[in-house]
């Protein structure tokens, strides 16, 4: 696994909160590196020295999912067996999975209890996880932007996007490492597709509208409007750095994520073993992981005497909101965060 730390473990190792990451989301939490000062930690505006989740009172852990592709053992990786790209041969992953790696990671660093674990969309999905797989090793649980499990509609999504890789040419089956080639057009339309979930139609509409890249229609099949020009460079991105099978082994977890299945379906049950405080935050304009969503977490765990606090933000930016800096929404951390650290003896 690899991970980065940021601020100090306290002596009694209280004051530790681990970051859950979202789909594409890796290790690089906060900050900068020396040698690469433009890659900046992916939430870097609410981790780091007097922000909301404040490494002056908190040892704070990001770290990239087995099967990811920032460093952890993934498709890319070799595989010790062939001494090739593990490719279509690395197994499937679930959130269940990356909970019991991350345990085995707070073990090596002498962690027996977490102040809190913290995660927006899939990574809430992981916070939700260890509450349940392991309900005596945190004392919080920060779920934001999250659902117990995905909707039809989620699944589908999904479904659509994996399936632009697997009809890619350049897949190969997963194997396209000893091809020498990449299923960029998969991964594109995969990222393009993905990514208008993410935002709301307010967002794309007050920053781009009908925006023409020229002055007048140009009637072909070339872009024309500014949100496609927006799309297709966000894909091309994408396509360049992330992996095509972890990208199907992150969506697949999604998919396969949840805790009332082996409850013949019953949260309320799934929840029982539930024993951490929880914070749950859901975003107005939110439809890929809609409030509802996140009621549907409050709902078992208020069924099961859980403390359970919940925020309903307003905000213009979709899915994304859990990474956009909002007030209201980082007061809600700042003042949630300040009492979780007075217990570990910060005032």
């Amino acid at each position: 696994m690899m991970y980065e730390t940021y601020g100090t473990l306290n002596a009694d190792k209280s004051n530790a909160i681990l970051i859950c990451h979202a789909l594409s989301g890796h290790h690089h939490v906060a900050g900068k590196y020396a040698d690469q000062p433009k890659n900046t930690g992916w939430w870097d505006n609410m981790v780091g020295a007097g922000k909301p989740i404040d490494t002056d009172k908190f040892f704070v852990i990001g770290f990239n999912n087995l099967g990811g592709c920032h460093g952890s053992t993934g498709p890319v990786s070799l595989n010790p067996e062939t001494g090739r790209q593990y490719g279509s041969d690395f197994p499937l992953i679930t959130v269940q999975d990356w909970v019991e790696s991350q345990a085995r990671l707070a073990d090596r660093l002498g962690i027996q209890q977490f102040a809190a674990i913290i995660g927006g969309s899939l990574g809430g999905m992981q916070a939700l996880q260890w509450s349940l797989a392991y309900p005596e090793r945190m004392r919080h649980v920060l779920a934001i932007a999250a659902a117990p499990r995905l909707t039809a509609q989620n699944i589908a999504f999904n479904d659509v996007a994996r399936n632009a890789i697997l009809t890619d040419p350049d897949f190969h089956g997963g194997n396209f490492y000893q091809h020498g080639v990449v299923p960029t057009r998969g991964l594109r339309l995969a990222r393009m597709l993905g990514h208008i979930t993410y935002l709301s139609d307010d967002a794309m509409a007050d920053k781009f509208g009908r925006l023409l890249r020229n002055a007048e229609f140009q009637y072909n099949y070339e872009i024309e409007f500014e949100i496609e020009s927006y799309l297709r460079y966000q894909g091309d991105k994408f396509a360049a750095y992330f992996d095509a099978n972890t990208y199907l082994l992150m969506t697949k977890a999604l998919d396969y994520f949840d805790p009332a299945h082996d409850f013949d379906g019953d949260l309320n049950k799934s929840f029982a073993r539930a024993k951490a405080n929880f914070l749950v935050i859901s975003f107005t304009t939110d439809w890929r992981f809609s409030p509802e969503r996140s009621r549907e977490i409050i709902r078992p765990l208020l069924h099961n005497h859980r403390n359970v606090s919940y925020a309903e933000i307003t905000s213009a930016q979709g899915h994304d909101s859990f990474l956009m800096e909002n007030a209201h929404y980082f007061a809600v951390m700042r003042n949630y965060l300040d009492n979780v650290a007075k217990e570990c003896g910060h005032e």
